[in-house]
């Protein structure tokens, strides 16, 4: 006789268990993917800022891009774009908190005051309109003081009071000019403060005396850096033995984060020189300098550990790279794994940062490249290599300023003066 089997338990337990194990091993590949998914999750570490002029008479725009930890390559979202409250947009600055930030815009004269938020997000908060086209801006580390130098044809130094960012009226105000030849065309072209909040500096160039294409009517040394101490209320006291010679154009300057040495660019002589901050702000030449750059050095940035400098060289397209010697400030050339000194660049670098979370990464704004150049730094060396996917284009043309903050809770990068 024969008999079937019954379909009740005696059946059901075998597959019970195996539904169990598949179960099981579901969950595990389940976590493990997620595991991997989040170890390979893009991590922002800094935010960059970009100026961008974009169409000619339109207001500037601001664009904003995330920082990737571990490659330094930048990218950006739909709405990562903000006014820049004015057309052509020339500077940008923001306070050593990274709370606020304040772009020049040279076709209203006009400062713009922006909160940051947490997400780098920036909102319009203020503005103020200066005396003259802004030329470059900075803001002393204690966030209390914005100092603006413009003019065309005139430089002018005005320091405005800050109040959690809040742009005050014109607290000082000073008028630069060559001594002994009070009646040349003196063109600003940078401004920077020292990080102990005790001094600012001026570059120009006399246009009288250097004027390529153009006429000269004077006998005076054409390049200069003026300092200032800052007193009470913003008041400025010329430092002593100033103006200093400062080769033949200066386009650029940069403080170290210790407050004792001061570096400027010289466009037209292909040069970087040296000064050493004595007490009172009196400056004094590095002995060894001035020290070659690439072709027309536009911009300077210090590494937030004050240990390496880099210049972008408009003309050839290229950043320099150099090691400060911290004892005498004496700067020497950082090789790369080629062997040289110089890295390319998009076309044309007009302004440049390094990332102030980790003080690996460093940035060039490109002026006819309509992009950002992006660049490892090597901590060890103060070297650069290309960062992956560079170069990043902008959404505007023209992009003249850079600027960068930390993201989230991660160290920043810095020394105390």
């Amino acid at each position: 006789m024969k008999f079937s089997k019954s379909s009740g338990s005696p059946a059901t337990g075998p597959r019970r268990r195996g539904s169990l194990s598949q179960l099981f091993l579901v969950s595990a590949i389940g976590l493990l993917v997620a595991f991997f998914l989040s170890a390979c999750q893009l991590v922002t570490i800094d935010y960059v800022y970009l100026a961008e002029a974009g169409a000619a008479g339109a207001n500037g725009q601001i664009e904003t891009f995330a920082v990737d930890s571990q490659s330094g390559a930048l990218r950006t979202g739909s709405s990562s774009t903000v006014d820049s409250g004015g057309p052509s947009p020339v500077a940008v600055a923001i306070t050593a908190d990274y709370a606020h930030l304040f772009v020049a815009n040279q076709g209203n004269n006009s400062v713009v005051h922006f909160a940051v938020a947490t997400t780098g997000t920036l909102t319009k908060k203020d503005s103020v309109t200066v005396p003259d086209v802004p030329v470059s801006i900075a803001v002393n580390a204690a966030g209390t003081y914005l100092f603006v130098v413009s003019g065309t044809t005139s430089a002018t130094l005005t320091v405005y009071p800050l109040s959690t960012g809040t742009i005050g009226s014109a607290a000082a105000q000073e008028s630069l000019a060559v001594p002994g030849f009070a009646g040349d065309t003196l063109i600003a072209t940078g401004v920077t403060a020292l990080a102990n909040n005790s001094a600012v500096y001026v570059t120009a160039y006399d246009k009288s005396a250097y004027n390529p294409g153009g006429t000269t009517t004077s006998t005076a040394n054409p390049g200069w850096l003026f300092g200032f101490t800052v007193g009470s209320g913003g008041a400025l006291t010329a430092t002593g033995g100033g103006p200093y010679r400062a080769g033949v154009k200066p386009s650029a300057l940069a403080a170290d984060p210790t407050s004792r040495f001061i570096y400027v660019t010289d466009f037209a002589s292909n040069h970087l020189i040296g000064y050493t901050v004595q007490s009172n702000g009196i400056l004094t030449f590095l002995i060894n300098g001035p020290f070659k750059t690439g072709s027309e050095p536009g911009a300077i940035a210090i590494d937030p550990r004050g240990k390496y400098i880099y210049i972008a060289n408009s003309l050839d397209s290229s950043v320099s790279s150099y090691v400060i010697d911290l004892a005498t400030g004496t700067p020497s050339a950082a090789v790369n794994v080629t062997g040289a000194s110089i890295n390319a660049t998009d076309t044309e670098p007009v302004s440049i940062v390094v990332d102030p979370a980790l003080g690996r990464y460093v940035y060039t704004a490109n002026l006819l490249g309509n992009s950002v150049s992006g660049f490892r730094l090597d901590p060890n060396a103060g070297s650069l290599s290309p960062a992956q996917a560079t170069p990043f284009p902008s959404k505007q043309a023209k992009p003249a300023a850079i600027a960068s903050i930390p993201h989230g809770n991660h160290s920043t990068q810095f020394v105390t003066p």
